[in-house]
């Protein structure tokens, strides 16, 4: 499997993605809202997109469908319950149906609701592991929950099913937001070592050039998968004195999400 990740460089500050057969050189385009970039790429690489896939309805994910199968005649692929939601779909997936892309590669579909209810994530099936995370999980950060999501259903996906990845799984976001994320997560950890240590090494950086993390290290810098940190309950006391004691990772997690709403 040979993973191409696209700097869009706009104001949302989105990655799109190829993933490619380094067999047959087919590939398969992951939110290609830059369809100019997305196409350039494939055509330099010498791939044929034969596929199109949308982790979900948002615009900025979508906002490029129609160019990149109008030049490549691809097929779109989404959430099963999201074709009302984004026009010509042509396979709708669901939790644990998988995306052959040449002869090599396999993708399972993750159903990962909260940040919309019709999200879903990729997970390779290869040696070294790979999530395509979209609006779900980011570098250091969450998902918002607000246009169409739910932050019950977030808190679900992440603790039933992405923390439980194996922990050698690199992580492929659809937005570069670490910065800011890292800087949240020390407002809320001030003792985190390891968020530390990062923040200088992406503060002003080029996205198109970052390193790439892996679920063990987003078990470090991350807060939101960081539910048990005494010094973040302690933080959080200082802003919702009713925090009980020993409060439920559920309760944490909508927490820390209600004040990213305003960070």
């Amino acid at each position: 499997m040979i993973v191409e990740r696209i700097w869009t460089g706009n104001a949302y500050r989105n990655f799109n993605y190829l993933i490619a057969c380094p067999e047959t050189g087919e590939a398969l385009a992951i939110d290609p809202l830059d369809h100019e970039k997305t196409l350039a790429t494939a055509k330099v690489k010498g791939w044929q997109i034969t596929q199109v896939l949308n982790t979900h309805e948002h615009h900025d994910h979508t906002g490029g469908n129609a160019a990149v199968i109008a030049a490549t005649g691809a097929r779109l692929i989404a959430h099963h319950r999201a074709g009302g939601r984004i026009a010509g779909v042509d396979r709708g997936v669901q939790a644990g149906d998988v995306i052959k892309v040449g002869k090599t590669v396999e993708l399972e579909c993750l159903d990962t609701p909260g940040h919309t209810l019709c999200h879903i994530c990729l997970r390779s099936h290869t040696d070294q592991p790979a999530l395509f995370s979209g609006d779900t999980l980011f570098n250091a950060g969450a998902g918002n929950v607000h246009n169409g999501g739910d932050v019950n259903a977030l808190y679900a996906s992440f603790a039933d099913q992405l923390a439980r990845l194996p922990d050698n799984t690199q992580v492929y976001p659809g937005h570069d937001y670490i910065e800011n994320n890292l800087r949240f997560t020390l407002a809320r950890e001030p003792d985190n070592a390891a968020a530390q240590a990062l923040l200088p090494t992406v503060a002003g950086h080029d996205p198109a050039s970052s390193a790439v993390t892996t679920l063990a290290e987003e078990k470090r810098i991350n807060t939101f998968l960081r539910l048990d940190s005494p010094s973040l309950i302690a933080t959080l006391r200082e802003r919702f004195p009713d925090l009980p004691d020993h409060p439920d990772a559920r309760t944490v997690f909508t927490r820390l999400r209600e004040l990213r709403n305003q960070w």
